[in-house]
């Protein structure tokens, strides 16, 4: 059975969650294979859990010291090798732009934003705002595919993972940005907006005030979101924006709370399994979106909510 090559995400000495879903992926077309750009010896057990046959373990200090473009040709080099039958990758910001450097380096087609993959490589995906749905497939190259976290539910197949430590030549041109500062995110207690199962995400009806909206995300275990408009009135950081020119994400619940449901809002959680709307306007475009609808006022709606989960909870 051929390989499949999957770019780990690590974060806080932990696999992201999107990357067990990635491997998860990856068991449909070959045996996968974690690349892990740090020490991998406290995260096998965990890949292995999840059906990695081995972890590829990429220490050369470039990877920290440089912006995306040393792990881009570090994995070219890797596939080259090993010439697996795939290449996947978290559908980040920052994968994306390994993914498309690394396609460049390997002469190969890419596919962004994939939501799902088949055994034949062949992947779907959401586009023009979520009003179609594509399979496409990369013909030419070794496949590189970008996955959006929440694609799937991530599903445990326990293997042996062992650890080898792979050597690398970083080129001087793949080392144009240095990092000169990184500051960690302050710690919020909740999950990462693009890895959670639960968003809760506030618009321009929320006048500023995401006190409720919080106050639910935390009740459920989710993360906070912000429409366009509310990022613009800084009303809340741009770093919790869905969106077209936010993030995308793709929970098993959304719940958008005051949020008309602009073209450009919907591109960035339309794949949502399940959508729920909070406006005090019945004509808001959000509702031919929603599968549940609640017409009223969210500073009224939400606590009522919030109160009966912490009631049922308790």
């Amino acid at each position: 059975m051929t390989e499949v090559i999957v770019a780990a995400e690590i974060a806080d000495g932990r696999v992201a969650k999107p990357t067990l879903e990635l491997l998860t992926l990856a068991r449909r077309v070959g045996k996968p294979v974690a690349v892990v750009f740090a020490d991998a010896a406290g995260v096998a057990d965990t890949l292995g859990e999840y059906g990695a046959t081995a972890v590829l373990s990429v220490l050369d200090p470039a990877i920290e010291e440089f912006l995306v473009a040393p792990k881009a040709e570090a994995l070219a080099q890797i596939v080259a090798e090993r010439q697996p039958a795939a290449v996947l990758i978290t559908s980040s910001a920052e994968g994306k732009e390994i993914g498309g450097r690394l396609a460049v380096k390997l002469g190969s087609g890419i596919i962004t934003d994939a939501t799902d993959l088949a055994a034949d490589s062949a992947t779907t995906q959401s586009v023009f705002a979520g009003n179609w749905t594509v399979r496409a497939s990369v013909t030419h190259g070794v496949p590189v595919v970008t996955v959006k976290p929440n694609a799937i539910a991530p599903e445990p197949a326990p293997t042996q993972a062992p650890v080898s430590e792979v050597s690398v030549t970083i080129s001087e041109a793949a080392k144009g940005a240095r990092i000169v500062k990184s500051e960690p995110k302050a710690a919020s207690g909740r999950p990462e907006l693009t890895e959670a199962g639960v968003v809760i995400s506030g618009g321009r009806g929320t006048g500023g005030d995401f006190g409720a909206v919080e106050a639910l995300a935390d009740a459920l275990g989710g993360a906070v979101g912000a429409s366009r408009a509310a990022v613009d009135s800084g009303w809340y950081p741009h770093a919790y924006q869905v969106g077209q020119t936010g993030k995308t994400v793709s929970p098993q619940l959304y719940l958008a709370a005051g949020i008309s449901g602009a073209i450009q809002h919907r591109a960035g959680m339309q794949t949502s399994k399940a959508i729920v709307a909070v406006n005090k306007d019945p004509e808001a475009p959000i509702f031919a979106l929603a599968d549940l609808g609640v017409v009223g006022d969210l500073q009224q709606v939400l606590p009522a909510v919030t109160e009966e989960v912490k009631r049922r909870k308790g």
